[in-house]
């Protein structure tokens, strides 16, 4: 009987600690580029999910994010960004953490898609 005891109050011990950590989290303070994730809700902004699925926009997105993720001097923000790739242009958006990341990254893009098939709308992040 006092197996079955210890076995009961600890099943509600652990119940409680997970009910407890559950209210604990929805405490948690809002990510802070909400705002910055509304200008995707606009049907004008390219997103990711407007990529074409054509093979020349695949590899075109491809080649210019391995040559981002190459960059090991690149912020981990830098080398997440969103690299939108329809018709052979090119679309980059996201936050960075200074303008030398935002150049860098941009240049990766023109180097392989070409001049003027770039539209850079990477934005430099605040320091925190």
């Amino acid at each position: 009987m006092n197996k079955l005891f210890a076995r009961a109050m600890l099943v509600l011990f652990v119940l409680g600690g997970l009910v407890f950590a559950q209210q604990d989290n929805s405490r948690q303070v809002p990510a802070d580029n909400t705002k910055v994730n509304q200008q995707d809700r606009n049907k004008n902004e390219p997103t990711a999910d407007q990529q074409k699925e054509n093979s020349n926009d695949r590899e075109l997105a491809q080649q210019i994010r391995r040559a981002v993720v190459k960059d090991k001097s690149l912020s981990t923000d830098a080398r997440n960004v969103k690299i939108i790739a329809q018709n052979g242009s090119v679309t980059l958006k996201g936050a960075v953490k200074s303008d030398a990341e935002k150049q860098s990254i941009e240049s990766k893009a023109t180097e392989v898609a070409g001049a003027g098939k770039v539209t850079n709308e990477l934005q430099v992040a605040p320091s925190k």
